[in-house]
C-alpha cells in the first residue's frame, strides 16, 4: 500500500521524463487531477486525459520535451504525510525567484504560489516544479 499518493504521482512523473517516455499513466485522485491540470495550464506538460477503468480511474499525461529535454527540469514533494509543511499568505515562497512555482493546496483549492498570494490564501505546500 501506498502511503503517500502524490509523492507517487510526482515520482512517476520525474521517472518517465528520465526515460524519455512520451506518456505516463498514473491512477487518479481529485488532488493529482487539481495538480495535472496547474502543471498543464503552465506549460510544464502536453496534454491530460483521465480515463473511468470502474475503480478510481486513471490520468494520463503527454509529457512536454524541448530539443529531448523534459521541460520538467525539477519536481520535488515539499509536505509529506510525516511532516507537513504549511505556510500563510504572507510566508508563501518563490521558487527560482519566479521562475518556477509552488503548489499549494488552499481553502480556495488547488493553486499557485501566485495565484494564492493574489487570493490573500495560504496553505499546504505540496510541491516545487522547475
Amino acid at each position: 500500500m501506498n502511503t503517500d499518493p502524490i509523492a507517487d504521482y510526482l515520482t512517476r512523473v520525474r521517472n518517465a521524463q528520465m526515460a524519455g517516455h512520451k506518456v505516463v499513466e498514473i491512477p487518479a485522485s481529485n488532488m493529482k487531477k487539481e495538480i495535472t491540470k496547474i502543471l498543464e495550464e503552465k506549460g510544464y506538460i502536453l496534454s491530460h486525459k483521465f480515463e473511468d477503468d470502474g475503480r478510481q480511474g486513471i490520468i494520463k499525461i503527454a509529457l512536454k520535451y524541448a530539443n529531448n529535454t523534459p521541460a520538467i527540469r525539477k519536481i520535488e514533494r515539499v509536505s509529506t504525510p510525516g511532516l507537513r509543511k504549511y505556510c500563510g499568505a504572507t510566508e508563501l515562497p518563490r521558487v527560482l525567484n519566479g521562475l518556477g512555482i509552488a503548489i499549494i493546496s488552499t481553502s480556495k483549492g488547488v493553486l499557485t504560489d501566485k495565484e494564492a498570494r493574489q487570493q490573500g490564501v495560504g496553505g499546504e505546500l505540496i510541491c516545487y516544479v522547475y
